[in-house]
């Protein structure tokens, strides 16, 4: 099945910066009409405007999604100026850069509502309404971490693992309803996504700027969710170690290990 996008009703969250703002442009190309939320008003109607000015239809609802009045505000929001709604994308998440033993309780559950629990409740209550849209489809941008876990990285490879495992589920279950359900695992990509984080004291050198660029991504999220794709690995990165961590897991466990010995040995 090829998934015609002209005119198809899709909610973005995360919609205001990096991968969000680019895909909302890219959506807005192929004639999609689009609902987008996220936590910044300023910065969502600046993403909605830009939309406008390229040509495309874009209303901003601005929310916060780990609320649950918030959730349903901006799906029954999306369905009036919408008219209804094909699509939900769950972009919106969190970051956090630090060894385990040097997080929280309380940060690793904020982490978890807003990357984990927030798009599985979306995903719940938006069925009635995807029921009745047109080639229905949920997309889940989750991240390579979610396939495979990266140190300094655990509490957000956690939640992006959580999100893949429900994606899968849900493929088969909302498959009852006629609503496809993709998954999406991009790789570094050059955002502000580092300096969002809710904690970055990790060791490495990650060199963001050095990564995809947000538009090279947000094609090749359209081009899923046109051609249907089960599952997508965006960039070079994720695709290569996926590769590895499928064929050769003890391997790259290996070498991710000594590279955490050498970042964290004492001193001499």
């Amino acid at each position: 099945m090829r998934r015609e996008l002209r005119g198809w009703r899709v909610l973005v969250t995360g919609a205001s910066q990096g991968i969000g703002e680019a895909f909302a442009l890219e959506m807005a190309k192929a004639g999609a009409r689009l609902a987008l939320t996220a936590r910044s008003e300023d910065k969502l109607d600046a993403v909605v405007q830009s939309v406008r000015i390229a040509g495309g239809e874009a209303h901003g609802i601005p929310a916060d999604l780990t609320n649950e009045l918030d959730r349903k505000a901006v799906l029954g929001s999306a369905v009036e100026v919408l008219g209804g709604l094909d699509g939900l994308v769950n972009n919106a998440g969190l970051g956090s850069w630090n060894h385990f033993a040097d997080g929280t309780e309380q940060g690793f559950r904020d982490m978890m509502e807003i990357n984990f629990f927030t798009p599985a409740e979306l995903m719940r209550e938006a069925i009635p309404v995807l029921m009745k849209g047109h080639q229905p489809a949920i997309m889940n941008i989750a991240s390579r971490c979610g396939r495979c876990a990266l140190p300094s990285w655990t509490e957000y490879s956690a939640s992006k693992a959580a999100l893949v495992g429900l994606t899968e589920s849900l493929r088969t279950e909302y498959a009852r309803f006629g609503i496809d359900v993709l998954l999406s695992l991009p790789g570094k990509t050059a955002t502000d996504f580092l300096r969002n984080c809710r904690m970055a004291t990790g060791k490495a050198q990650l060199k963001f700027e050095e990564g995809m660029r947000p538009e090279v991504v947000a094609k090749a999220l359209v081009n899923q969710l046109v051609r249907n794709k089960r599952e997508t690995w965006i960039g070079r990165d994720s695709y290569w170690m996926l590769m590895v961590q499928r064929f050769m897991p003890g391997l790259i466990r290996r070498k991710l290990a000594s590279k955490v010995r050498e970042l964290y040995a004492p001193a001499a």
